[in-house]
């Protein structure tokens, strides 16, 4: 029986996150379509920069209001967290995970975050790419 129970949280928690992210996907989606439609240039990345931009505000707003407040039930947090802004963009998480740290303190391991996250980011991704491109020779 406890097991069942389990299970059916264990359920219920990716099908909010599973939602949730379906609607920032399409969010992102639209949003950059907007920019790329109204956009000035093409040499920018306008649109991902907007939805970073707007999903680190609006993950700042929700952590602040779930700190100060205690208002966002776990459920929720999951919900928008991790399912809507995840959806939207993971730059949110990765900035409210590096303002943590800043503001613990941490300032060797968040400046590690940022900078290890880009660099070896873009690292594998160029391994990635070189990867495929390789295996067609």
């Amino acid at each position: 029986m406890r097991g069942q129970l389990i299970w059916a949280e264990h359920m219920k928690s990716l099908l909010v996150v599973a939602l949730g992210g379906a609607l920032g996907s399409v969010a992102r989606y639209k949003v950059s379509e907007w920019v790329l439609y109204h956009s000035a240039s093409a040499l920018f990345p306008a649109g991902t920069f907007l939805v970073n931009i707007l999903g680190c505000l609006l993950i700042g707003v929700l952590a602040g209001m779930s700190m100060r407040y205690d208002s966002i039930s776990p459920e929720a947090r999951l919900f928008l967290f991790t399912g809507i802004l995840g959806g939207f963009t993971t730059f949110s998480a990765f900035g409210l995970e590096t303002f943590y740290l800043l503001r613990k303190g941490e300032l060797l391991i968040a400046g590690a975050n940022v900078i290890l996250s880009v660099i070896v980011g873009l690292l594998v991704l160029w391994a990635g790419f070189n990867l495929v491109m390789l295996k067609g020779h």
